[in-house]
């Protein structure tokens, strides 16, 4: 694998980087149960991590994605514009970006974990990586059948 890129980091964000980990949402406790501890095909993935003037929800820099929980405040236009930029930065140094609503983790986090699956098996597929099976490839986590279309190149 190639080595690891250094991400642009702001120092003054640690705090409230800290702030919001400790204050997540639901949706974003329910999706972090599932990431953490490398339950997804063994990568390791950090929540509330400050990349150069932002702070992204998760973010896995082997795969180079981060990954937002959107809530009802980003129905606002100056929100929106607000996340285009966050998403144009992470994207012109690298990172791809998969970003759900509340409503596709929360309650049942089916839509978001194959979103994010067929992200992993497509990085891996680019980049001739193979990985044991993880617990839902074996079935132990039901998925629905109805796949979502998230990825961004």
């Amino acid at each position: 694998m190639p080595r690891r890129k250094i991400i642009p980091y702001n120092p003054a964000l640690k705090e409230l980087a800290r702030k919001l980990r400790n204050n997540a949402t639901k949706a974003e406790r329910v999706l972090w149960h599932s990431l953490s501890g490398k339950q997804c095909f063994g990568y390791d993935f950090h929540r509330q991590k400050p990349i150069g003037n932002y702070i992204v929800d998760f973010f896995c820099q082997e795969l180079m994605l981060a990954i937002e929980v959107d809530g009802v405040s980003h129905n606002q236009e100056s929100v929106q514009i607000k996340d285009r930029q966050k998403e144009e930065f992470l994207n012109s140094i690298g990172i791809d970006v998969l970003r759900f609503q509340d409503s596709d983790i929360y309650p049942e986090n089916r839509d978001a974990l194959r979103a994010i699956e067929e992200y992993v098996i497509e990085f891996e597929k680019i980049n001739k990586i193979d990985t044991p099976p993880t617990p839902s490839q074996e079935g132990t986590i039901n998925f629905s059948a109805k796949s979502s279309n998230h990825i961004k190149k």
